[in-house]
């Protein structure tokens, strides 16, 4: 069971859900904390591809952190996790075909582990911020999808 688990409904497609979901480029304009995200390595997207994601903790402080994909099975979900870094996350995505492919749902599962000091970052910073805003991000994110061509 993950720490947060928050589903959406879209008025999307689920191959259009897919193409901006699994595209990291894409995380600063949904994410409120994603300052940017890029690829580490070339090709298509794949089980362990790497992401650089720097990330805004509070007001000032930006921390860098390499995700891996740890499961690709499009179009349908996703995983990565966090390889450095105090704070790691865990993260797990899927998106549903609803009404025939005329509309999606989106399942966003989301944990952290810390390590060394991130242990006391967690509980202090890290979660109360997520509980903040993930409800802001999957707002961010219906709308980006719905009105978008």
């Amino acid at each position: 069971m993950s720490a947060f688990h928050e589903e959406i409904d879209v008025d999307r497609a689920p191959e259009d859900v897919w193409a901006y979901v699994i595209d990291p480029s894409h995380l600063p304009e949904w994410q409120l904390s994603a300052v940017s995200a890029e690829r580490l390595d070339e090709g298509p997207l794949h089980t362990g591809s790497q992401v650089r994601v720097t990330r805004r903790l509070g007001h000032r402080r930006e921390m860098p952190m390499t995700m891996e994909y740890t499961e690709y099975d499009p179009p349908h979900s996703w995983s990565v996790r966090g390889i450095d870094g105090p704070v790691r996350g865990l993260f797990h995505g899927e998106v549903e075909p609803l009404d025939d492919g005329r509309r999606s749902r989106v399942k966003l599962d989301l944990d952290f582990e810390g390590h060394g000091l991130g242990k006391v970052m967690l509980p202090l910073f890290v979660r109360p911020q997520v509980r903040k805003e993930l409800p802001r991000n999957e707002q961010l994110l219906k709308e980006r999808l719905e009105h978008t061509g």
